[in-house]
């Protein structure tokens, strides 16, 4: 016979070291009220209630992620079953402290309310409630997530929470409150856990690092502080993924080359050249990054709280309240943001945030954040724009015509004449190009001599440079005229009322004025006017009324306050008239 002694299994007692190794986050739990960091004002209510003997049936801890809700409901389950107690401090050695921080107590009963949540797991809960603990003062039940539960769920636990027996106490975990029906929140005293200080998180890991005999660099700890935004173990978890990565000693840059992250000086070299409105060392800087193995879209989210730090600088903020910038660059920082301008700020953070939202569902980070770079460099000077919109409304400072935005040259072609009542010939208007009021009108010597004998052909010649459903409303006219130098009047029949009305909209009257200044070569008032004589002289004879063309129903309908408005919220146009009387 072989001897079966070759590979002996291991006895139970000799588990290998790997298995046995607890991580960070839950080897430094709090195991005390006074332990939880950040929680003062929870940590106080509590452990009154406890002294006062006013501890409630139920509780609801609300908050973050990593923020001790569930240290919390360990804390106060082994305050009150702990042997020396209740107490408000546990005394963490007898068996009940010990099993309940483990989470294997009998009577301490931790339940993840995401693969619990059916009515029939509640209803299971509720038959258990009656059964005493079997060795503590009181049965705990810990529900975490507990907005998960279905509606079925809450309200089966209705009843069981408002009254439950007097050995029974319920604490609620939750990130999302407000999917917790009010008929549950009502039944419980709640606890709002607030995220926890930078500045609070840092120390704490400062303790950690020197429990655990490693060397760290201040730097680098403040950048997994900053890293974890209030959460307490989120920056336990990147500690534990740092001690893994470095060796001996946890550097700065051992920080940056796990987390994808840019270092102060490329951060701030590279929001300088965007200052500095440099586009193209810009983007050599984010190349020169990206092939340091810097994740973009970590670099562009750096970027948005240094830009965060800059506006905080604008609106005279003092450097203690920078949330992202280090101590080395706050000097920096402060300089930029006072420099750009709060309005120039606040549209490059507009810019970060909204590529910040893109790249999420995009596969092409980087060209997004080189999009964003590029628009940030062609910023203009945004501050001095309500200086300037001030000037120009007290009429202290000229208007002067971009270059980009000149008026190109009226068509060189004739006028086609329409109602003239002098029954002049038509003459042709056009402006030639090498003519000074073919870019740009001037006031002072116009390009045609205008009178009323050549008023229509203007007016006709104005109206090929507008587009739009505008040209066929102002085409209704019965007469023009020049009723003073550069004074254009537009007259109507009664019956084109609603044309009238739409032509001399303001924002039609200046597209109308532009059009006449491009014809004339210097700026011509307009107004419109309506000819009520006439139509009062046409009543008595009762004319009958002249058909109706499907144009003008269609200018008419355009002009309907419904059709107006449904093109003010959805672009939308009348396109086709369907006349109900022929349907039916």
């Amino acid at each position: 016979m072989s001897d079966d002694t070759s590979n002996p299994e291991p006895p139970p007692d000799s588990v290998p070291e790997a298995a046995q190794y607890v991580v960070v986050a839950r080897r430094y739990r709090p195991q005390v009220f006074e332990e939880l960091v950040g929680q003062e004002h929870i940590a106080k209510a509590l452990s009154n209630a406890i002294a006062t003997n006013r501890v409630g049936h139920a509780y609801l801890f609300t908050g973050a992620r990593g923020v001790g809700k569930t240290s919390a409901a360990r804390i106060l389950g082994k305050a009150l079953n702990c042997h020396t107690g209740p107490a408000p401090v546990p005394c963490n050695e007898c068996d009940v402290c010990l099993s309940i921080s483990g989470g294997d107590d009998v009577d301490v009963l931790e339940i993840d309310g995401a693969s619990n949540r059916g009515i029939d797991e509640i209803r299971q809960l509720r038959q258990n409630v009656n059964v005493r603990p079997s060795r503590c003062r009181f049965k705990i039940y810990i529900i975490d997530e507990v907005h998960m539960l279905t509606r079925e769920a809450f309200n089966a636990l209705l009843k069981t929470l408002e009254e439950p027996p007097e050995h029974v106490k319920f604490i609620f975990c939750t990130t999302e409150p407000t999917k917790i029906p009010i008929t549950i929140l009502s039944r419980c005293q709640r606890f709002d856990f607030a995220g926890i200080l930078t500045r609070s998180i840092f120390e704490r890991l400062c303790q950690i690092v020197e429990a655990e005999g490693v060397e760290a660099e201040p730097e680098a700890l403040e950048v997994l502080a900053r890293r974890a935004a209030g959460s307490m173990r989120d920056s336990q978890s990147l500690l534990e993924q740092l001690l893994a990565f470095s060796s001996g000693k946890i550097a700065l840059e051992d920080v940056h080359g796990m987390l994808g992250t840019a270092g102060d000086s490329r951060l701030t070299e590279l929001a300088g050249h965007l200052v500095e409105r440099d586009a193209a060392a810009a983007l050599a800087d984010l190349d020169t990054a990206v092939g340091e193995g810097v994740d973009v879209a970590q670099l562009v989210e750096q970027l948005f709280g240094y830009f965060r730090d800059c506006m905080a600088a604008a609106v005279d903020c003092k450097a203690e309240s920078f949330l992202y910038a280090s101590p080395s660059n706050r000097e920096e920082v402060a300089a930029a943001g006072k420099r750009m301008g709060l309005s120039t700020v606040l549209a490059v953070m507009q810019i970060l945030d909204q590529t910040l939202s893109r790249m999420r569902y995009s596969t092409q980070g980087r060209i997004l954040a080189e999009l964003a770079f590029v628009r940030i460099c062609c910023l203009e000077e945004l501050d001095e724009l309500p200086e300037l919109i001030a000037r120009l409304q007290s009429g202290d400072c000229p208007v002067e015509v971009s270059p980009r935005r000149a008026s190109r040259p009226a068509p060189a072609r004739p006028a086609a004449p329409k109602n003239n009542p002098a029954g002049t010939t038509a003459e042709t208007v056009s402006p030639s190009t090498d003519s000074p009021a073919a870019d740009s009108p001037s006031t002072d010597a116009p390009a045609v001599s205008l009178s009323s004998a050549n008023a229509a052909e203007v007016w006709a010649e104005a109206l090929t440079n507008i587009s739009g459903m505008v040209v066929e409303q102002a085409k209704q006219f019965d007469h023009v005229a020049f009723s003073a130098p550069n004074s254009l009047v537009v007259t109507f029949k009664s019956r084109y009322a609603l044309a009238k009305s739409s032509c001399e909209r303001p924002d039609q009257v200046v597209r109308f004025e532009e059009a006449l200044a491009k014809v004339a070569g210097g700026p011509v008032r307009i107004r419109f006017s309506l000819d009520e004589q006439q139509g009062a002289a046409a009543e008595p004879t009762a004319e009958p009324s002249r058909p109706v063309s499907p144009q003008q129903r269609m200018l008419e309908i355009a002009e309907h306050p419904m059709v107006r408005r449904a093109e003010e919220l959805f672009g939308a146009r009348p396109v086709r008239i369907d006349d109900s009387s022929k349907q039916e």
